[in-house]
This record gives C-alpha cells, structure tokens and sequence, in this order.
C-alpha cells in the first residue's frame, strides 16, 4: 500500500495510490484526524489487534494531477531520530572534513550515531528548502531511506524489529555544516525551517523491504549519491532496538536510517546547495522526492 497525504478542497485528506500511481483513492478519516495527515492512519491500525485494513474509501478516486502533495506525515508526533555516519564510504568522505577528530579506528561500528530533527522542519515534495541567509552559508543534502513505526514498543530485540515497522518513506537531511560544527552537535543544524523534506509517499513494508533498496540523489541533474541499504553499517532491526532502549517508540514515529556518500561536505572543494539548485532523491520501491532551493 502507497499512502499520501494532500490538499483537496482546501481540505488535507489522506489516500491510496493506485497501483499505477496516476489515481489517489481517499479513505475515510474524518477531517480532524486527516489534519495529522498518514500519522492518523498509522495510528488506527495499531489500534487494531492484527494490525487491520485501511479504513473505508471516502469518494471517487482522484487523479494524482489535480491534488497537491503534501508531506505524508506534515507533522510528526515529535522529533526524527536520524542517524549519522550509517555508510562506510560516507564516513570515510568525512574524514577529510572537520568532522575528521570525531572518528577514531573503527569506532563507527560500535555504537550508531543518533540525533534528531525537529518536527516543524518537514516540508512536502516540490516545497521549496530555504536558504537561512546570514545564519548558515555551508547547506547541504542527505538522501535517506526512512522508517515508520507502526507497532510501538520499548526495548524492542533486533530479532524481533521488523514487525514494528508500519513502512518506509524517504526524507532529505539537509544540514547547516557550519553550525553542526560551531555547536558540537547536530540538531541546531539539521532543524532549520524547511531542513526535512519527505515523500512523495508512505509505503507499507508487505511491499518494500527497506533493509535492500537503491537510494540516489541527484542536484541539478548529476548524480551525487547512489547505494544500497544493504550497506548500512547498523541496519534497520539494529536502529530499532538502539532507538527503543530505554525509550518507547509510537507508531508514526520515523527513524532516518544515514546517507549514502556523496554529499556535498565531501567534495573537493565542498559544494553547498545555492539558490536555484533542485535536489531529487529517489528510493526504489517508494517513489521521487524533489525540492528546488531557495
């Protein structure tokens, strides 16, 4: 099942994608409860014991054209946990980079790194990324594949992870890099307006499995970012049960599972996002998530 969440009417609704992707059926929510978008969804199925069906259809399918996408989840429940350094090869971009003093042997393996970004940051498809002006001068991408819980829990084993996914959609990090650096931590960094894009879509995990699907990521067309899930240093179960000790994940909550080499901190010399730039990730199984900068 692909979910989206969109503006009809003036009114945000939430509905299926055809298999296709050319027509959107609306479910049946009820307005206040569509205002929290897909999160409501999420919600009403683990309310149900065996997970349940999607709620009724609420009209006539709608063709994908005459609505506006909408992030699939406008307002997370709270912040996303978002992984750093989850690629081999990104963290080895990264040791030519101030960020280099962090990194000692192989500690990468032992322990991810995570922090978070704040709700109000995430913007839909086609929404524009802004520039901070003066606050930040070194903006940059991340193309992440992330995960959507639908069962919560607390001190969740990896064995048993998976079946707390609800599914999968993709987000874009962006990053302030100078003000990552300037604080010693990530979350003033990663949390500015417009700092998340996600979509286009929600799609459930019977059918993608987000622990092997291709993420890249273009800018003005070239292709900066392009790898596996596989490679994932700690992967999905693992983030799980890394996330939920000691703390009780909700369904809706969204872990952002790292990026992929090819950033723009990584270049020679760095290349920072400028006014006029588009960036466009794609995930296998899920869809394309573009945003012009400005």
């Amino acid at each position: 099942m692909k979910v989206v969440t969109y503006r009809w009417g003036g009114r945000r609704c939430v509905g299926t994608l055809s298999s296709d992707g050319s027509e959107i059926a609306p479910l049946e929510l009820g307005e206040r409860a569509a205002r929290r978008g897909a999160l409501a969804l999420v919600e009403l199925q683990a309310e149900r014991s065996n997970g349940g069906a999607a709620p009724r259809s609420a009209g006539p399918r709608l063709p994908l054209a005459a609505v506006q996408i909408e992030a699939p989840l406008p307002l997370p429940r709270r912040n996303l946990f978002c992984v750093g350094r989850n690629y081999r090869a990104h963290a080895r971009e990264l040791a030519g980079t101030i960020f280099a003093k962090d990194q000692v042997g192989e500690a990468i393996d032992e322990w991810p790194i995570v922090f978070t970004k704040v709700p109000e940051c995430v913007i839909g498809d086609g929404a524009p990324i802004r520039l901070p002006g003066a606050v930040s001068q070194q903006i940059d991408y991340e193309a992440e594949l992330a995960v959507v819980i639908g069962r919560g829990g607390t001190n969740i084993p990896r064995a048993r992870a998976m079946d707390h996914v609800w599914g999968y959609t993709v987000v874009n990090d962006v990053t302030a890099r100078d003000v990552q650096s300037r604080h010693r931590q990530w979350d003033l960094g990663k949390s500015f307006d417009t700092f998340c894009p996600m979509g286009p879509c929600l799609v459930s995990a019977d059918e993608l499995d987000g622990r092997d699907t291709r993420v890249r990521c273009w800018v003005n067309g070239e292709l900066r970012q392009d790898a596996r899930t596989a490679d994932l240093i700690f992967d999905i179960p693992a983030l799980i049960e890394t996330c939920s000790r000691g703390i009780t994940l909700y369904p809706g909550d969204v872990i952002a599972t790292g990026t992929p080499a090819g950033v723009g901190m990584g270049m020679d010399p760095p290349t920072w996002l400028r006014s006029g730039d588009v960036v466009r990730i794609e995930i296998d199984g899920i869809g394309v998530l573009s945003n012009p900068v400005h």
